[in-house]
C-alpha cells in the first residue's frame, strides 16, 4: 500500500515560521464531564498537556495545575491524538473514536487564534503518531515516517521502518540541530537521524520488540525499553554506544513512557504495573557500565536503591544481579495507562492517567524510596478534584 500524502494544503504565510504568540486564556467550561478520554501528551518542556476527547480537545497548564481553554466540538468531535507546539496557539489533530471530528489518516493543523485548521496532511493509511518542533512535522505511519518543513507543508525526507502501530518517534527540541529516533527496519532496532550531520546512526538496542523510547531535548541521548518491560537502556546517539543499563522489575511489563529530566540526572518510566520508577543517571560522570559501581560499594548489595556491589562477580551471576534499580517509586492503579514527565519544580514528576489522573509527587535525592504526592486532580471532572 502507497503511503505517499495526498494532499498538501500550505499554511496562510508560507514565508513565514509558525505563529509563537502566547495561547490566550478563553476557558469555555461545558457540562460534558463524562467525556471520553481518547489521548493526553505532554508539549515539548512539559508545562503543559494537551487532552483529546470524544467531543474535542483540552489544554492545561501543569504547574499550576489549571486548565487554559478548550474546543467542544459536540457529538462528532472526536480527537484521537492531539499536540502542541509549546504554548503558541498551533495544534496538531488527528481524529479518532467511535465518532471522529477528521478522518483517521489526516493530520489537521489547528491555530487557536483562528479557531480554525490552516493546513492539512492526507495520507492513504491511518496516522499512527505526530511529533512537532518550531520548524517541522513529524508524521508516523505503521511502516513509514514522513518529515515536513512546518512553514510550507513540503516533504523533506522520508523513513521506512519495521511495523509500527504505537506511532513511536521522538525528535529533538534545541533549534539548529534535528535529531530524529524511531524505529529501524528490524525488530529491536532503533534508527537515529542526525540532521545537521546528515548522518544516520543504527543502535541495536534490544533483542525484542522497541516499545518505548525517550530522547533528551537535545538529542545527545535516547532511552530505550522493549516489549519485555524489564531493562531501559540509555544510549549515546552520537556512536550509539550503551552508557547505562537500569531494570524496572524482574517480571515482564508494558512500558507506557519514559522521560528524561531537563539535565538528564534523572530518567522515569511508567507501565502497567501501576508504579512509576525513576531512575539516576550517570552518564555525565564519565563511569559507564558496571564502573560506577566502586561508589557504592559500601552499600547493602540487596538494597533497590543502589547498583549491585555484586557486580565484581557479574561473570557468574545472572545480569538481574548487577543492572541497577529504581532510587523512587510512587504507586498507582495497575493496568491503567499513564505517562510521565519531570515538572518544572525540583525533584518533580507529573504523572497524568488515561482515567483522567494528574498527581504532581517529589521524590528524595538523597534517600529515595517512595514517592510523595503533592497534588491530586481529576481534569476531565473537575468537581472531584481533591
Amino acid at each position: 500500500m502507497s503511503h505517499t500524502p495526498q494532499t498538501l494544503m500550505p499554511l496562510d504565510s508560507p514565508d513565514e515560521a509558525p505563529p509563537t504568540a502566547q495561547i490566550p486564556t478563553s476557558p469555555n467550561p461545558s457540562s460534558d464531564s463524562d467525556s471520553t478520554l481518547l489521548h493526553i501528551s505532554f508539549n515539548q518542556d512539559s508545562g503543559c498537556f494537551a487532552a483529546g476527547t470524544d467531543h474535542g480537545f483540552r489544554i492545561y497548564n501543569c504547574d499550576p495545575f489549571r486548565e487554559i481553554f478548550r474546543r467542544d466540538f459536540g457529538p462528532g468531535g472526536g480527537i484521537g491524538l492531539v499536540h502542541m507546539l509549546f504554548r503558541c496557539n498551533i495544534l496538531a489533530f488527528v481524529g479518532g473514536g467511535a465518532d471522529p471530528r477528521y478522518p483517521p489518516n489526516k493530520v489537521m493543523i489547528w491555530d487557536d487564534h483562528q479557531s480554525r485548521c490552516i493546513g492539512e496532511l492526507s495520507f492513504r493509511s491511518e496516522v499512527k503518531g505526530v511529533r512537532l518542533r518550531r520548524d517541522r512535522i513529524i508524521v508516523v505511519l505503521a511502516h513509514k515516517i514522513f518529515v515536513y518543513n512546518f512553514a510550507d507543508l513540503k516533504v523533506l525526507h522520508q523513513i521506512e521502518t519495521i511495523a509500527n502501530p504505537n506511532g513511536l518517534c521522538e525528535v529533538s527540541q534545541v533549534s539548529g540541530t534535528m535529531v530524529l529516533v524511531c524505529p529501524g527496519l528490524q525488530k529491536g532496532q532503533v534508527r537515529v537521524e542526525h540532521y545537521a550531520s546528515k548522518r544516520t546512526k543504527f543502535i541495536m538496542a534490544h533483542d525484542s520488540r522497541i516499545a518505548c523510547f525517550a530522547l533528551t531535548q537535545d538529542g545527545r541521548l535516547v532511552a530505550t525499553a522493549s516489549s519485555k518491560g524489564t531493562l531501559v537502556r540509555v544510549f549515546n546517539t552520537l556512536d550509539g554506544s550503551l552508557l547505562q543499563e537500569v531494570r524496572r522489575g524482574a517480571d515482564r511489563a508494558e512500558i507506557y513512557s519514559l522521560a528524561f529530566s531537563p539535565t538528564a540526572q534523572w530518567l522515569a518510566v511508567s507501565s502497567d504495573k501501576g508504579t512509576v520508577h525513576v531512575f539516576n543517571l550517570k552518564v555525565d560522570s564519565g563511569l559507564l557500565g558496571n564502573d560506577r559501581t566502586h561508589g557504592v560499594s559500601e552499600s547493602n548489595p540487596a538494597s533497590p536503591t543502589a547498583a549491585s556491589s555484586l557486580s565484581f562477580i557479574r561473570g557468574v551471576l545472572p545480569r538481574y544481579f548487577s543492572s541497577e534499580w529504581s532510587v523512587a517509586q510512587f504507586r498507582l492503579h495497575e493496568g491503567l495507562q499513564y505517562i510521565v514527565a519531570f515538572g518544572h519544580q525540583k525533584n518533580t514528576v507529573v504523572i497524568l492517567g488515561m482515567d483522567g489522573s494528574f498527581y504532581r509527587c517529589q521524590f528524595d535525592s538523597a534517600t529515595g524510596g517512595e514517592m510523595t504526592q503533592l497534588e491530586y486532580y481529576n481534569f476531565l471532572k473537575p468537581e472531584e478534584t481533591f
